[in-house]
C-alpha cells in the first residue's frame, strides 16, 4: 500500500539561502519547481536520491505575493501505489479525509489527511510523465 516517503515540505524564510545551504552546502541537486495558479514560484524540488525530494515552500522575505507562511515544517508525503486504496482503507479506519483523492499540479494523484496530532500528511501516487520520475 505505501511505498516509501516521497518527500518532506518545509516553508522557508529566504529561499535563496536554503537553496544554497540544500544544493551547495549539503550537495544535493534542484530538481525541478511548480508555480501557482498565478505563475509565481510556489515550489522548489531538491533532489535528495533516486525518488525522494525535500519541498521548499515559499514563506518568507522571497515569497512572491502578500501572504507569508509559518515558517518551518510543512507537510510529509507517501508515496503510494493506488490513491484510491488508501483513501478507502483510511476512512474504513474512521480517518477523515482533509482533500479527496485529486490530480495536482504535478500530474500526480494525491490525497490529504491528519495524524494525531494534527501534523498533514500526503499520499501521492505517482503518474507517467511525473517530473518526480523525468529528472
Amino acid at each position: 500500500m505505501i511505498k516509501r516517503i516521497g518527500h518532506i515540505a518545509l516553508t522557508v524564510q529566504d529561499m535563496e539561502q536554503s537553496l544554497h545551504f540544500y544544493c551547495d552546502l549539503l550537495g544535493f541537486q534542484r530538481a525541478f519547481e511548480l508555480h501557482d495558479n498565478e505563475d509565481k514560484p510556489w515550489i522548489q524540488y531538491i533532489k535528495v536520491c533516486e525518488g525522494q525530494f525535500i519541498e521548499l515552500f515559499y514563506g518568507g522575505e522571497n515569497k512572491p505575493g502578500p501572504v507569508q507562511k509559518p515558517i518551518g515544517f510543512n507537510h510529509l508525503c507517501l508515496e503510494v501505489e493506488d490513491i484510491h486504496q488508501i483513501a478507502h482503507h483510511l476512512k474504513s479506519h474512521g480517518v477523515t479525509l482533509d482533500v479527496e483523492p485529486k490530480q495536482g499540479k504535478d500530474t500526480n494523484y494525491q490525497c490529504w489527511a491528519k495524524d494525531p496530532d494534527g501534523n498533514r500528511i500526503e499520499f501521492m501516487q505517482l503518474m507517467p510523465g511525473s517530473p518526480h520520475l523525468t529528472c
